[in-house]
């Protein structure tokens, strides 16, 4: 039985695979893709682009919370990305995972954020 997360994209070209995985590089790429065509029509496109910008968005607010407790409650430095990388080892991790998703064809959605990506796609 297929794992519910993971639904393979035949349909999508090789230039929509690129397109997606490129957005996952930074915002600016999967903005420009949302914004001009023949990209922002394709809904694994923007599915991926949308994904990407929530990725980043989640991953900067994980860093703002854990600086922000580091530094306000005594004792939860052990927290902080320079003195504790796991939190940033796994993001990283999760970042190539999808990334490498996107080029491969297949429509990942990550937890929480991977249904907010689609809705805003509208698949």
């Amino acid at each position: 039985m297929p794992n519910p997360q993971t639904a393979t994209v035949s349909t999508a070209s090789r230039s929509d695979r690129f397109a997606s995985g490129l957005a996952y590089f930074t915002a600016i790429p999967a903005i420009i893709f949302l914004l001009n065509e023949p990209y922002r029509n394709r809904s694994y496109v923007r599915f991926h682009c949308w994904q990407a910008i929530y990725f980043m968005v989640a991953s900067l607010a994980i860093g703002a919370v854990l600086g922000v407790i580091t530094d306000m409650v005594p004792g939860m430095q052990f927290l902080a990305f320079d003195r504790f990388p796991l939190i940033s080892l796994l993001l990283v991790i999760l970042w190539i995972m999808v990334l490498m998703k996107a080029f491969n064809g297949q429509r990942y959605k990550l937890p929480v954020i991977g249904g907010m990506a689609e809705r805003r796609a509208g698949r």
